[in-house]
């Protein structure tokens, strides 16, 4: 398994370390592939009743690697074609691609995944932070519905659960402005479960009270939530692709880009 992602498993919960500080765990091709090696790991790991995703350094997840947004900008959509790393690849028999799937897979895992959130957790890292089923933040993270910002859809089954978690008009306006809010806003909009000055302790802490609990009661109730929970997914994720496939490489996404990279207003044409 890559370095990128350290999974490391004691008393039944499993840490799940994005591993890029440098980057603040950014997202590009290798980090696409190892997010979802490291949740598919846990899949079949022995002994695990609970999971915790905290980001190394700074942040949790700045979301997409500038060089990803640079290889849109001149035309060459996510990057290289091989499918290592293509957030935009998709394997057979999967209702994801493997940009949906690096949030999507904390849901297919049978126990309770906490997401520990810290520094910034802005686009792709927002829309992981959402795949948890708990979200424990700082007051001063920096969270961000950020795709329109730069000329693109949340893809990364963004709109799926953000309409699951919030009020419709809330993940409206929040991916219609990709304006910043704090923990403080976050927590008081629905998208943080609790404030916490320490939350990877708190997210320990947390993950160690499930771990005690009966490990068949906690895997059924996580069933039946997700049974109703997550109706209509296959479909909505389907339309995630078709409707950024429509926006990659378009004038306007590569004006957006332009524009962010050399820091002028953009000239938008209808």
């Amino acid at each position: 398994m890559s370095d990128r992602v350290i999974v490391s498993i004691n008393d039944g919960v499993a840490e799940v370390r994005f591993n890029r500080a440098d980057k603040r765990n950014a997202l590009d091709r290798e980090q696409f592939a190892a997010i979802a090696e490291a949740g598919e790991s846990l899949k079949t790991a022995d002994g695990v009743r609970a999971v915790v995703l905290v980001g190394d350094g700074e942040s949790f997840c700045a979301g997409l690697d500038f060089s990803i947004f640079g290889s849109m900008a001149v035309g060459d959509g996510v990057g290289e074609t091989d499918n290592r790393g293509n957030p935009g690849a998709i394997e057979d028999g999967r209702i994801t691609h493997l940009g949906q799937q690096i949030c999507w897979v904390w849901q297919e895992l049978p126990m309770p995944v906490i997401a520990a959130v810290h520094g910034h957790a802005l686009g792709g890292g927002f829309q992981i932070a959402m795949g948890a089923d708990i979200r424990i933040a700082h007051p001063d993270t920096k969270w961000s519905v950020r795709e329109v910002h730069w000329g693109l859809v949340p893809d990364m089954t963004g709109t799926f659960m953000l309409s699951k978690i919030v009020r419709q008009d809330i993940a409206r306006e929040l991916t219609y402005t990709a304006r910043m809010v704090d923990g403080r806003e976050a927590f008081d909009l629905g998208l943080v479960t609790r404030l916490s000055d320490n939350p990877y302790d708190d997210a320990m802490a947390m993950a160690r009270e499930i771990a005690g609990r009966s490990p068949g009661a906690v895997r059924g109730a996580k069933a039946l939530f997700n049974r109703m929970f997550l109706e209509g997914a296959a479909e909505q994720f389907a339309m995630e692709r078709e409707v950024i496939g429509s926006q990659i490489g378009s004038p306007n996404q590569v004006e957006a880009i332009t524009a962010n990279l050399e820091q002028r207003a953009p000239n938008f044409a209808d």
